[in-house]
């Protein structure tokens, strides 16, 4: 079990890792490097569905973004590693209620990413 969670810390840092080079451009790539982490399709779907919206549960997120809900949970659950999502288990009569909410860390980490993806946006267009 502690190597599962090691593993999971692991990657969750690496997703994370900040931008190379001045104003993150990596010599090599011409590039910013962009937060993987966020980068994946469904992460930034959820995260983008968050910055508009103060809060959504689990099954809005699912119908928004037409996912399956083992799919939607393990993307929610490197989010929330993360710290760029938090999530809050509550009961609404019987059933079993999880809404997500986007975090302050979470916002900047998604202005980061815009930035780098306006920045290669821009770096395309002057060629």
């Amino acid at each position: 079990m502690a190597a599962k969670q090691s593993a999971a810390t692991a990657n969750a840092n690496r997703d994370r890792r900040p931008p190379a080079g001045p104003a993150g451009m990596p010599a090599r790539l011409g590039a910013p490097e962009l937060d993987r982490l966020i980068h994946e399709r469904l992460r930034l779907g959820i995260i983008s569905a968050l910055a508009v919206n103060e809060s959504m549960t689990f099954n809005e997120l699912k119908r928004l973004l037409d996912s399956t809900d083992g799919n939607l949970s393990v993307h929610a659950r490197k989010l929330e590693e993360a710290g760029y999502i938090a999530c809050t288990k509550s009961f609404e009569g019987r059933m079993p209620k999880t809404e997500y909410k986007l975090t302050a860390a979470g916002r900047r980490a998604l202005e980061r990413y815009l930035d780098h993806m306006e920045a290669l946006i821009r770096a395309m267009r002057e060629k």
